[in-house]
C-alpha cells in the first residue's frame, strides 16, 4: 500500500459561536440544541464529545458585521439566526481547554480590525492555558456592515487588506517569537530572579500600517506562534496562504478540481521555500449518516423539513457581495465585481448560475457538499476524496446540533479506523506537534524564522536584536 493510500485523516468540528452558522434553519429542529450557544455548557459538552470521537480541532468561524445584503437589510437575518446573534469564540476556548486533555481549538479572528499587540498578547495567553492547543484562522473581512460598526467608510480594496495581514502577521511574529528567548525565564527563587533580563528585547516596529515599540508582555507559550490556518483563494490570498499558512480550507465537490486546487496550493508552498507537507488542506463537508443508507436518506428528508434555502442564499448574497433577492429564479445571475470574498464570486463569471441552483446547492441552507450514508459508505466517500485529491482532511459542519457530531463518531469513526484511516488515540504534544509530528514550534523554513530571537549565547560579531528587528 503507498504511502499516499495510508494517510491518516484529519478531522474539525466546523462551528460557530452563534445559532445559524453554515446550514441555515436547522435550529428550528425539535432535537436542535443550537440556541443553548450562549451557554457554557453547551460548548464544554461539544468539546467533551468531540474527544472521545478524537477529533483532532474544534474550528470555530466568526464575523464581524452582519448580513445585511439579501433584500438590503437584515430582517431575514434575524428571523432566521443567519450568524445573528454571533458572540466572540474566544470565550469560549479556556473552558473547553479545561474540559479537555488533546483536543486543539481553532479560532477566527479578523486582523483588520484588531490591534495587533493586543490580539498576540490575548493569544500567546491563550497558547499557555491551553498548553499549546491554539490556532488561529486569519481573516481580513469582507462585510462593508463591519467596516460601518467600527467607524469606518467602506471595506479596503481587496489586496490592500492583504497587504495589511502581511504586516499584522509580521508584527506578530515579532511579538511571539522575537522578543523572548526561549530559556529567559528560570523562576530562581534563590537568587530572586524571575526573568533574565539579558534574555528579553525590546521590539522596533514602523511600518506602513502598524508601529511598535517594547517588551512582550507574555513569555514564551508553547507553541510561541499559534497554528496559523487561512482560507484564501484569489491569486493574492493563496499567495499569503501559501507564504504562511500550516492548514489551508479549500471549498469544492467535484474531486478532480479539488485535486487541481490541492496541487497548486503545494507548488506555490514550494516556490516560496516551503516543504509541501507543512501544509495540510482542509475541505468543508456536511454528512448526514445512520445505521444503514435507507435511514440516512430518511433522516435527511426529515432535515430538510426543517432547513432553510432561502436563508443560505441571504448568507451567499453576503459572501459575494450581491442582492440575490432581485433576480428570478431560473435566471442567470451576472458576475459583478466587488470586494466580497473574490473565489467565491469569481464562479459567476465561470459558469451560469441561477437562483434555483444556489437553492439546490442549499437543500440544507447551506452549500458545502452533502454526504449521505451508512457509516461505511461515508467513510468510503471520505477515503476516496483523501486518496484521489491529495487533501489531508475535513471540516465537519453541523446539522442538528450536537446530534449530528454523535452520529458521526457512532457510525463514521468505527469504520475509518478499522480501515486504518484514522488515529485510535491521541499522540501527546502541542497542537502543532500533532498534526506535523515535527515538535511544538514553526519549521524553520518558514518565514517567521526571520523575525526570531537570536541567543544571547550566539557569536558577539552578530547583530544585537534590537537592530535586527528594527524595520
Amino acid at each position: 500500500m503507498t504511502q499516499q493510500t495510508q494517510k491518516k485523516i484529519i478531522l474539525n468540528a466546523f462551528d460557530m459561536n452563534s445559532v445559524g452558522h453554515i446550514n441555515h434553519g436547522l435550529w428550528t429542529h425539535p432535537r436542535d440544541q443550537s440556541h443553548r450557544f450562549n451557554e457554557l455548557s453547551y460548548w464544554t459538552e461539544l468539546a467533551q464529545t468531540l474527544e472521545q470521537g478524537l477529533f483532532d480541532g474544534l474550528f470555530i468561524a466568526d464575523i464581524t458585521g452582519v448580513y445585511d445584503v439579501y433584500q438590503n437589510g437584515i430582517d431575514l437575518t434575524l428571523k432566521e439566526s443567519i450568524q445573528l446573534p454571533s458572540h466572540d469564540p474566544s470565550t469560549l476556548v479556556s473552558a473547553m481547554a479545561a474540559a479537555t486533555q488533546h483536543l486543539g481549538f481553532g479560532v477566527t479572528v479578523n486582523l483588520s480590525y484588531e490591534n495587533p499587540y493586543q490580539f498576540a498578547r490575548r493569544f500567546a495567553s491563550l497558547d499557555h492555558l491551553t498548553q499549546g492547543r491554539i490556532g488561529w484562522n486569519i481573516v481580513t473581512g469582507y462585510l462593508d456592515s463591519a467596516e460601518r460598526l467600527v467607524g469606518q467608510k467602506g471595506l479596503k480594496e481587496h489586496d490592500l487588506r492583504y497587504a495589511q495581514a502581511e504586516e499584522f502577521l509580521e508584527l506578530c511574529y515579532k511579538f511571539w517569537e522575537g522578543s523572548w528567548e526561549n530559556d529567559a525565564v528560570l523562576k530562581d527563587k534563590a537568587q530572586r530572579i524571575f526573568t533574565d533580563p539579558a534574555k528579553v528585547h525590546a521590539i522596533q516596529h514602523q511600518g506602513q500600517f502598524y508601529q511598535s515599540q517594547g517588551v512582550f508582555q507574555v513569555s514564551p507559550s508553547p507553541q510561541r506562534t499559534p497554528v496559523l490556518y487561512q482560507a484564501g483563494a484569489s491569486p493574492r490570498g493563496l499567495a499569503f496562504a501559501t507564504q504562511h499558512a500550516e492548514g489551508i480550507f479549500i471549498g469544492g465537490d467535484r474531486p478532480e478540481k479539488i485535486k487541481q486546487q490541492v496541487d497548486k496550493i503545494r507548488a506555490l508552498a514550494v516556490a516560496q521555500g516551503r516543504d509541501a507537507n507543512n501544509v495540510k488542506i482542509f475541505v468543508g463537508i456536511t454528512v448526514v449518516t445512520a445505521e444503514t443508507d435507507a435511514l440516512a436518506q430518511e433522516k435527511l428528508a426529515e432535515y430538510i423539513r426543517y432547513a432553510s434555502p432561502e436563508a443560505g442564499l441571504a448568507h451567499y448574497s453576503s459572501s459575494v457581495g450581491i442582492d440575490l433577492s432581485k433576480f428570478a429564479d431560473d435566471e442567470a445571475i451576472p458576475y459583478q465585481k466587488t470586494n466580497s470574498i473574490a473565489s467565491v464570486n469569481q464562479k459567476f463569471k465561470e459558469q451560469t448560475i441561477t437562483r434555483n441552483d444556489l437553492k439546490a446547492q442549499h437543500v440544507l441552507g447551506g452549500r458545502y457538499p452533502l454526504i449521505i450514508g451508512s457509516g461505511a459508505a461515508v467513510a468510503e466517500q471520505l477515503i476516496r476524496w483523501i486518496d484521489e485529491t491529495g487533501i489531508d482532511g475535513f471540516n465537519l459542519t453541523r446539522t442538528v446540533a450536537p446530534e449530528s457530531h454523535q452520529d458521526f463518531i457512532r457510525y463514521v469513526i468505527p469504520e475509518l479506523q478499522q480501515h486504518g484511516r484514522y488515529k485510535t488515540s491521541y499522540s501527546e504534544g502541542s497542537l502543532r506537534h500533532k498534526l506535523f509530528q515535527q515538535g511544538d514550534h514553526l519549521a524553520d523554513h518558514h518565514p517567521v524564522q526571520q523575525f526570531r530571537c537570536l541567543s544571547s549565547n550566539s557569536s558577539p560579531d552578530l547583530p544585537t536584536h534590537s537592530e535586527k528587528q528594527t524595520a
